[in-house]
């Protein structure tokens, strides 16, 4: 049960243990389990980034980035301010910014446009089922990290983290195709 939880927003998943709760209800469940989950990471930020990250995002620092994110405001808040990665998006979107969670393209297509950038020209790299669908479905390439599951189907490319020479040599033969 717990990996069918991976990519879902929290109301999803709340509901998914609990099975049909009042909203309020629901709404307090996962604020709860929320705030646990940021007092379980905070102080340990850094063994949650994904190996590579910190340079990945330095070497492309020129192109306008966006966090698309089905998690929560403040989980996403306290990744980006805690790990110091929040400079390198202009654009940050979360959950509750979205009436549809992955696997719909909206998070995906909105970022696109408030990077006012075409969905066919946006790469997305995502961990999960549902925002793999979801970048597919907004018309978008899609690297996959495997740090949640072993095997991403659908994908342009998948690794194991952005220490991978192979995410440089796509996004080069990209840059070249264009």
């Amino acid at each position: 049960m717990h990996e069918s939880n991976y990519g879902k927003r929290n109301d999803e998943i709340v509901r998914n243990f609990y099975g049909a709760l009042p909203p309020e209800e629901a709404a307090s469940r996962g604020q709860d389990k929320e705030k646990l989950y940021r007092e379980m990471i905070a102080g340990r930020i850094e063994s949650f980034l994904v190996p590579g990250v910190r340079n990945f995002l330095d070497r492309y620092r020129h192109v306008p980035m966006a966090v698309a994110s089905d998690a929560e405001p403040a989980n996403v808040a306290l990744i980006l301010d805690s790990g110091g990665l929040r400079r390198y998006f202009p654009v940050v979107l979360d959950g509750g910014q979205v009436r549809n969670p992955k696997p719909h393209p909206e998070i995906y297509l909105r970022a696109a446009d408030l990077l006012e950038t075409r969905p066919a020209d946006c790469i997305v790299f995502e961990d999960s089922h549902s925002g793999v669908a979801a970048a597919r479905a907004a018309g978008m390439r899609v690297i996959g990290i495997c740090t949640t599951y072993g095997y991403l189907p659908d994908t342009d490319l998948t690794v194991d983290n952005f220490s991978s020479g192979d995410i440089s040599a796509w996004l080069a033969a990209q840059a070249r195709a264009v």
